[in-house]
């Protein structure tokens, strides 16, 4: 039988995601083939202030990936439906492309990334687990209203780097084009629309996590 064939048990599943998470922990995530946008620009004469404005920015944007792998892995922990847990694994293999993105411009930046990203990645793991555990269709719709939370995150910092930021400014845009698809593809698989309160309490929650990562 190959690998792609292989049926997993309950066990190799948890263990899968535990070797997931000390990857993203720390900084060793398993990417896609696809190259770093920033790779093709030049870096740009920026002064100290934007510098170390942008240097936050990608590292909240570092935090927010660390929390989607949270959430991503512990609805594919829960999902009930095999498809389902099939989308949820493939975006978070995703997602992994813009946490080593976000990482390799911080440390270009001269900083470090979120000292509260077991935090930001055990609180989403949890809420991740818990939103699959409730259905299939409101993961689905939690996944979307994630995504288009994300998109506004990241057009504030775009309108926030230097215009001469060309290496930051790739990696969101790409950021940016990836997260409107996945919440697209949550959408079409059959994700439901949130409860207004359900959509404050996660806009609280992200205010919460990009403040503490922007100084922390």
């Amino acid at each position: 039988m190959s690998s792609s064939q292989r049926q997993y048990s309950a066990l190799d599943q948890f263990l899968f995601h535990i070797d997931n998470g000390v990857r993203t922990l720390l900084g060793a995530p398993e990417v896609t083939e696809r190259k770093n946008p920033a790779d093709d620009q030049a870096e740009g004469e920026i002064s100290d202030s934007d510098k170390d404005l942008a240097g936050r920015l990608m590292r909240i944007n570092h935090a927010g990936e660390v929390s989607a792998q949270g959430l991503y892995q512990g609805q594919a922990l829960t999902a009930k439906l095999p498809e389902v847990r099939e989308q949820m694994n493939r975006a978070a293999q995703e997602e992994n492309d813009h946490l080593d993105w976000c990482a390799s411009r911080c440390k270009e930046l001269g900083t470090h990334v979120s000292y509260l990203s077991p935090f930001w990645y055990m609180g989403s793991l949890t809420i991740g687990a818990i939103a699959g555990k409730v259905g299939d269709k409101w993961s689905l719709g939690f996944v979307s209203e994630t995504e288009h939370q994300v998109v506004r995150h990241l057009e504030s910092h775009l309108a926030q780097l230097s215009p001469d930021d060309d290496k930051s400014r790739a990696i969101l845009e790409q950021m940016k084009e990836d997260e409107l698809r996945h919440a697209v593809i949550a959408e079409d698989a059959g994700g439901a629309d949130l409860p207004a309160a359900v959509k404050l309490a996660m806009n609280i929650t992200s205010k919460v996590m990009t403040k503490g990562a922007y100084y922390l």
